[in-house]
């Protein structure tokens, strides 16, 4: 886990070393964790845009850590209190209008979350790239890196091949495309709107698009990212995880 104390010698080299001695996986794990840190309280809000319909959702997330997060709905009045909770390798979700939680299984992982083009994957980070992919410097230039990432044959993971651009010299995404088993690109996700949090420069907006669906999107704003938030594993608990907001 990178703090944001790290994040600044972590620049330094990286601006000093060769492309062969680059610690990919340092750099993908800081990418990775930009928007949680040891630990995090968000306010987000989602739009998302499909053929048939649009919807937007406002939201609040907690992390600590890579092993413990929570999300919860605040906004429309119809969805308010549905939640997601991942706590170590489990998660679940929690339907307030008919008071239920529900296990989400490891094959339901890819799927959507909340009709959105954002999978159960993506809000929870239950893949751990830097961990369950093997990583390659695909191309440098003066303004990128460009990084593979393929799955390792132990890994279970969602996606066949996963491609980081990476931006010099600040060392933030620009874009993530995503592949299928057949080395097809299906998903890319476009950060922008850098602003500075604390002593980090964050990307604020992430949008979403399905490349087999050009009409569609979905677009996360970071409105809030408080880091360092004092939190407890007790606190990602299925108690909490019931709590009206």
């Amino acid at each position: 886990m990178i703090s944001s104390v790290q994040l600044l010698p972590l620049f330094f080299l990286l601006l000093s070393t060769p492309a062969w001695a680059l610690d990919l996986a340092e750099l993908v794990r800081s990418v990775e964790t930009q928007y949680s840190g040891e630990s995090s309280y968000s306010r987000v809000r989602m739009e998302i845009r499909t053929e048939h319909w649009q919807r937007s959702l406002e939201m609040e997330g907690w992390s600590l850590g890579r092993d413990y997060f929570l999300t919860r709905i605040l906004a429309p009045d119809k969805d308010r209190g549905v939640s997601t909770l991942k706590a170590q390798q489990d998660v679940w979700n929690y339907l307030p209008k008919v008071d239920r939680v529900m296990k989400i299984p490891a094959s339901m992982m890819g799927g959507s979350w909340m009709g959105s083009h954002i999978t159960n994957d993506d809000l929870v980070k239950g893949s751990r790239v830097d961990l369950d992919y093997e990583l390659r410097l695909l191309e440098e230039s003066k303004k990128h890196y460009l990084i593979e990432c393929l799955p390792r044959p132990e890994a279970v993971v969602v996606w066949g091949k996963v491609l980081y651009r990476i931006k010099k010299p600040d060392l933030l995404p620009e874009s993530i495309s995503y592949f299928d088993e057949e080395m097809t690109e299906v998903r890319r996700i476009l950060f922008d709107d850098v602003q500075p949090v604390g002593a980090r420069m964050i990307p604020m907006r992430l949008t979403v698009l399905p490349l087999e669906k050009p009409q569609e999107q979905t677009i996360m704003r970071y409105e809030k990212i408080d880091y360092g938030a004092e939190l407890t594993r007790d606190f990602f608990s299925l108690r909490t995880l019931q709590k009206r907001p």
